[in-house]
């Protein structure tokens, strides 16, 4: 599926901000076409994320740069925005319905040393789920440690899936259950967000997922990748579950061992995992694993988001009530 926006165009954009970006993508329906009813919209919302090493310095250029940017928060300064950004939520800050280069735009910023943790252990799986989709890279450092960590996030996306799906199934059904990791207990899927959003994700952006996880696939001892017919077969033997499990990230093993552990007991986690993988619901226990990562920080985000944006009462009032009749029906 072709670009919504254009390289050029986005690194235009990018030039309206300080440089020192160890990564800078953009993603969302604004860079890759999604199915669904927001297919055909105009100049939809260009999303980005900033990956900096130095949040303070880049916030104090950034607010001389585009002081209008930043809600009433930007009085307080640099060190407090970064204190803001690095201590609520999921680490990151987000500057929304920002108009730049005659496009509307989000833009989040997170530290490099936030993001690579998120990568590696999945902390909250906020940034880390996004980069498990699409994105188009504007800025990319030689960070060899944030390099490494994008691959195993990548790597953890599929190991993840694998427990979750059959023996056998499609690349579609693959590429379906990577896309909802992220969105797994996140409260905005019941109250607001199109629930049917995943899909949507999915279905224009086969070929895309295609060349973000081929490599891995085909890579993988315990796959059969069946590339023309766009099939694959797993190990669903208890030895070849205990081997996924072993290979997930940290926190998402210890939130597994959380739920499977009886007060008392006190089992590690290894002992844990190996039970889990004789246990004909281990997807759906890694499911749950899942939902206890991630429901916690979407909440936690989104309640920042009202005071790291200026908050314009109607779009505000509009968006609750949209939410609270969802929930109700």
């Amino acid at each position: 599926m072709a670009l919504q926006t254009s390289g050029v165009a986005l690194r235009k954009i990018l030039s309206h901000f300080p440089e020192e970006l160890s990564l800078g993508f953009a993603y969302g329906s604004g860079v890759y076409r999604q199915a669904g009813p927001s297919s055909n919209q105009k100049n939809v919302m260009l999303d980005f994320v900033f990956t900096v090493d130095d949040p303070v310095a880049w916030h104090s250029k950034n607010l001389k740069k585009n002081w209008d940017h930043y809600s009433f928060l930007k009085v307080l300064g640099p060190k407090y925005i970064t204190t803001i950004q690095n201590n609520y939520g999921a680490g990151v800050y987000y500057n929304p319905l920002i108009m730049c280069d005659g496009k509307l735009i989000k833009y989040g910023v997170i530290s490099t040393s936030n993001l690579i943790e998120d990568l590696l252990n999945w902390n909250n799986l906020y940034i880390a789920g996004r980069l498990q989709k699409p994105v188009k890279i504007v800025a990319l450092n030689e960070n060899i440690t944030l390099r490494s960590a994008l691959d195993k996030n990548l790597k953890s996306a599929v190991t993840t899936a694998f427990l979750m799906l059959p023996e056998s199934f499609s690349e579609e059904d693959l590429f379906i259950e990577i896309a909802g990791l992220s969105y797994s207990g996140d409260f905005r899927m019941a109250v607001g967000e199109d629930k049917a959003k995943v899909l949507n994700i999915v279905k224009p952006n086969v070929a895309h997922f295609r060349e973000l996880y081929g490599n891995i696939l085909q890579e993988n001892p315990q796959v059969v990748y069946k590339i023309q017919q766009g099939r694959l077969e797993i190990d669903k033997s208890p030895e070849g579950q205990f081997t996924q499990l072993m290979a997930l990230p940290k926190v998402l093993q210890q939130q597994i061992n959380h739920i499977m552990d009886p007060p008392g007991k006190n089992r590690d986690v290894e002992e844990t995992l190996l039970q889990l993988a004789h246990d004909p619901d281990c997807g759906e226990v890694v499911r749950l694993g899942l939902s206890a990562i991630v429901r916690p920080s979407s909440l936690r985000q989104s309640t920042k988001g009202l005071f790291t944006a200026e908050i314009h009462t109607k779009i505000f009032t509009d968006e609750m009530t949209r939410c609270l009749r969802s929930a109700s029906k």
